[in-house]
């Protein structure tokens, strides 16, 4: 017989407590806990159905056969290249993002364009009426797509047994809530349960289902942790508001790499895909200006050229400024105090402003040497050729380390036109004859100025 109780349950991390308690002792958040009617199965009946379940018996590892599992195109090229080549039948795709960035968007778009594939759009947030007015806006056509708004988890099942699509979109999860847990949608207990009864159905049917999900203040996925160990694919949708460019990254994907980035531009009429992200990312300006540096970056397999720009001034008010714009502050201040005790530049005592034009954010560690150069030059005020961009991993002791995937930098750089490139003296074994560009290699921060400034 079922038995329910009354526990509380962080909402932050998913931590059970007998009472309430202010601050959560797995996670350090405080006021996170929430009383929650937990229902209870008795051990009799789980232990019978547990037994009744005897399709799967184990098999030796070498006896199981390896077959190729079969994608399914989403006609978006950028998408595909972060799913690993399509989406698998059974898979659970989860998408995530800040609000107002586009994820709606980007995952009506994707439905409406699959070909020959019946797609159910589930919404818990838009009446069908809105989502007929954005479909109108950035597609027109999707025959196969049917709409409908819902949050009942039984009558969403319902509707895939009615309509047996071949593609299920949820938006959002946090917004869907079953009968069986009584607490408030968007709770550690409905998304918990929610998302396991979508996962056996998707199992079940080889049913591909992408689920939208929102993100907490701190930037990750919010719900219980245990939504992204459940589901295999996880991506995580990003970029500034006030600029025009997305980008999609792979945090967690069973079926390919998770170093693929696929790059959108939003307009008016839905998400662009961009094929030569570097094309957009460079400025292009008649005359020098200085301060400004090119980078040939690499974000996951993607190898493009960006613009870092730099502003150094006399502080005005007398504590030093230090500001960042799509790079880490932290890595910044460790630059300038590179170039404060390495190379003699006296920055302590002016402002320093850094952006990364484009409005996207660049982990890659060897952008670190174009940041130095644009600072120099916007410190000594002289610009740099425009024909010249730097690649390279700057140390505490001033040199150059030496950085991966240099050959697609390279290759990228001489594809859009430049004519020489600064790299680290210790990449080795490149062939340099059979790149069409000039390549400079440095080993220290001294020999680069020398050659930008000289």
């Amino acid at each position: 017989m079922a038995k329910s109780k009354s526990v509380f349950v962080c909402q932050n991390c998913g931590t059970e407590s007998p009472k309430w308690i202010g601050k959560c002792n797995s996670c350090g958040q405080w006021n996170t806990f929430v009383e929650e009617l937990v229902v209870k199965v008795s051990k009799s009946s789980g232990a019978q159905t547990f037994f009744q379940s005897e399709s799967a018996k184990p098999e030796a590892i070498k006896n199981i056969e390896i077959s190729e599992l079969p994608r399914i195109n989403t006609s978006n090229k950028e998408l595909d290249r972060v799913l690993g080549g399509g989406m698998v039948p059974g898979s659970l795709i989860l998408v995530g993002g800040e609000p107002g960035i586009g994820k709606s968007t980007l995952v009506l778009q994707m439905a409406l364009k699959v070909e020959s594939r019946k797609v159910l759009y589930v919404s818990g947030e838009e009446s069908p009426q809105q989502i007929k007015l954005r479909a109108d806006r950035i597609h027109k056509g999707g025959d196969n797509c049917l709409v409908v708004s819902e949050t009942s988890m039984e009558k969403i099942l319902g509707h895939i047994k009615n309509v047996s699509p071949d593609l299920l979109v949820v938006d959002s999860i946090q917004t869907i809530s079953s009968e069986a847990i009584d607490s408030l949608p968007g709770s550690v207990s409905q998304i918990r349960e929610c998302t396991g009864s979508i996962l056996r159905v998707a199992k079940e049917k080889n049913l591909p289902v992408i689920l939208i999900g929102h993100i907490n203040k701190e930037g990750s996925l919010a719900g219980p942790k245990v939504l992204e160990h459940m589901v295999d694919v996880v991506l995580q949708f990003e970029g500034d508001r006030n600029h025009m460019y997305r980008i999609l990254r792979s945090i967690k994907n069973r079926f390919g790499s998770t170093a693929e980035i696929g790059i959108f531009e939003m307009l008016g009429d839905g998400l662009r895909e961009v094929v030569n992200p570097s094309e957009l990312l460079l400025s292009h300006y008649n005359q020098n200006l200085s301060g400004v540096s090119i980078a040939a970056a690499i974000e996951g397999m993607r190898p493009f050229l960006i613009e870092v720009q730099a502003l150094v001034s006399t502080a005005a008010y007398g504590m030093p400024q230090r500001s960042s714009t799509g790079f880490d502050l932290r890595r910044l201040n460790m630059l300038l105090a590179v170039l404060e005790k390495r190379a003699g530049f006296k920055l302590a005592v002016k402002d320093v402003f850094l952006n990364i034009a484009g409005g996207i954010r660049v982990n890659d560690p060897s952008i670190d040497l174009a940041v130095v150069c644009a600072i120099l030059s916007s410190n000594i005020d002289v610009s740099l050729s425009q024909n010249v961009c730097v690649a390279g991993e700057v140390g505490l002791s001033g040199e150059i380390r030496p950085v991966t995937r240099i050959e697609q930098r390279i290759g990228e750089a001489a594809k859009l036109g430049f004519e020489q490139i600064i790299i680290p003296k210790f990449n080795k074994g490149l062939d340099l004859k059979k790149f069409d560009i000039q390549i400079v290699q440095v080993s220290k921060l001294e020999e680069a100025f020398k050659l930008l400034f000289a």
